[in-house]
């Protein structure tokens, strides 16, 4: 059974960085793109972040550009988000994916995570 699993969110001052980790479990992820999407209270789900296997191409979303770094570590099946400068903006449930497609549209993600809280607030 695949499974993915998120950690590391959580309350955050505003300014302030956390890292959210995904790790994969069930199944070999060899030639997937690995993304981050996020949703906050009310809204729909949005893109964030995402990184192809080979590593040469990254995308990120404009509002986070230059405040997040998308990274993943192969042999551990497990991904990361790096998120710097935070802003009260970024609350929201973030959850991880994988998929075949290097690509924006959380449809063309397969595998998704159950998601970790992010709250950037004084």
């Amino acid at each position: 059974q695949v499974q993915l699993a998120e950690s590391g969110g959580g309350l955050v001052q505003p300014g302030g960085s956390l890292r959210l980790s995904c790790a994969a479990s069930g199944s070999t992820f060899n030639g997937y793109v690995m993304g981050w999407f996020r949703q906050g209270s009310g809204k729909e789900r949005d893109f964030v972040a995402a990184i192809s296997w080979s590593f040469l191409g990254t995308l990120y979303a404009d509002s986070v550009k230059g405040r997040f770094t998308i990274s993943r570590d192969n042999a551990k099946n497990t991904w990361y988000l790096q998120m710097n400068s935070l802003k009260p903006e970024d609350t929201a449930v973030y959850y991880c994916a994988a998929g075949p497609r290097f690509t924006k549209r959380g449809n063309d993600y397969g595998y998704w995570g159950q998601g970790t809280r992010v709250t950037v607030s004084s």
